[in-house]
């Protein structure tokens, strides 16, 4: 493990910043806790809205606008991803944390006073800014704190955090949902999660000073990168660079696989005899499988290089959506969603890690917020585009069929684009 000690004055008397996820680790578990809250809040919502979207006036069949929860979320998302990471280079990482959360605070209770479905999507709106705020600066952070061959297991545990929260909530608050209702449970849950939040942000500090150490360190020899402001980076990731410009796919692609199982996976469980539970426990199983692997698909990406592990993440994931598509009841969807777990596992910490590998230090906000915009833009054109094709078709197994020749597609582009090594 690589610690490199700080070059100039640390910024807190008596502190040196060292890099390293041992040298950090009180405050890299702090960041982890963060995560875990942030995927509880968008968990509690992905197995219960779809399924009981008819008590918010929903009609069976308005597949588009049932989808345009998740529409409204994922442009909202990536925009703030954006700014997220402009904002966190020059304010620093924690201000914009907490703004994250205090964005979070009418979730629960538009949810809890929802007249119609409008109210859901006004929620989402929230959603998109309090998770545009808050997972960016808690993988910002951990990026920050972990040493230059350390950023694919620090992303690893990060997403791991986050999608094991997410898949728990989602089986736990489908089980809650059918004890109590769906209102009441996605109401208690989020206030819980964002209290707890809040008392976990009194430990955490920001992180910004450990970039400027790392980028002192680098002295001549660091990328002039920094010079450039945002519109210029956003342009160079996401159109000049032809490895930038593949990862920024990549990421849109993998978000609208997500969409199919936030939105089009319930309904078509449900289609196919499934009650809320056991629609709870496989949308969480994908989540939790996808989250407990990151670790290690992290760590594997810092020794063999992000490509491979990329590469075969796209082509599992594709797998995965057919064989779904492909059965019918809980014996085959189950080993199929485990798949497609291991597919996001393994392409999701790494094509972050491979942005991150792509910039310099005092840019990796803004770097970072490029490509977190374009991939969680995924999941507003995923709501589009599968709400459209369901609603065309009056049935969700297409969305499945064009979701899965999709992320073949990109795994094929990625094949051809990432360097080797």
């Amino acid at each position: 493990m690589t610690r490199q000690m700080e070059a100039s004055a640390p910024a807190r008397a008596g502190v040196a910043h060292i890099r390293g996820i041992g040298a950090n680790r009180a405050q890299f578990v702090l960041q982890a806790l963060q995560v875990f809250f942030v995927g509880l809040i968008i968990g509690m919502e992905r197995a219960v809205l779809p399924t009981v979207a008819r008590d918010f006036g929903v009609a069976p069949g308005a597949f588009l606008f049932l989808a345009s929860f998740v529409l409204s979320f994922g442009i909202v998302k990536g925009a703030l991803n954006l700014v997220a990471g402009s904002f966190a280079d020059h304010f620093g990482r924690k201000p914009v944390l907490v703004a994250g959360w205090i964005a979070a605070i009418p979730i629960p209770l538009l949810i809890w006073n929802a007249q119609d479905w409008w109210w859901i999507v006004a929620a989402n709106v929230f959603l998109g800014i309090s998770q545009g705020f808050t997972w960016t600066m808690t993988v910002t952070s951990q990026i920050d704190l972990a040493g230059s061959h350390q950023r694919g297991l620090a992303v690893g545990i990060n997403e791991a955090t986050g999608y094991a929260a997410v898949g728990l909530a989602g089986a736990g608050a489908a089980l809650f949902a059918a004890m109590v209702g769906a209102r009441e449970a996605l109401f208690i849950m989020g206030i819980v999660t964002i209290i707890l939040a809040f008392i976990g942000l009194l430990g955490i500090r920001d992180t910004l000073a450990w970039v400027k150490v790392e980028h002192a360190e680098a002295g001549n020899a660091a990328p002039h990168d920094h010079t450039l402001d945002l519109r210029a980076i956003f342009v160079k990731f996401s159109f000049h660079d032809k490895v930038g410009r593949a990862i920024c796919q990549g990421g849109i692609v993998n978000k609208i696989a997500d969409t199919l199982v936030w939105v089009m996976f319930p309904l078509f469980f449900k289609a196919h005899g499934a009650g809320l539970v056991e629609i709870g426990w496989l949308t969480g199983a994908y989540a939790m499988v996808w989250g407990i692997s990151q670790p290690w698909t992290g760590h594997l990406g810092d020794q063999i290089g992000r490509r491979s592990p990329v590469i075969a993440g796209f082509f599992l994931l594709a797998a995965g959506i057919a064989l779904t598509a492909a059965g019918r009841g809980a014996s085959l969807w189950l080993p199929a969603v485990v798949i497609m777990g291991v597919g996001m596992a393994l392409l999701y910490p790494n094509l972050i890690a491979a942005m991150s590998d792509r910039a310099a230090p005092l840019i990796r906000g803004k770097a970072l917020g490029t490509y977190r915009y374009w991939r969680d833009t995924g999941y507003a054109i995923g709501a589009l585009l599968l709400g459209l094709v369901a609603q065309f078709e009056q049935a969700t197994r297409p969305t499945l069929w064009l979701t899965a020749g999709l992320v073949g597609a990109s795994g094929i582009w990625l094949w051809r684009v990432l360097p080797r090594g």
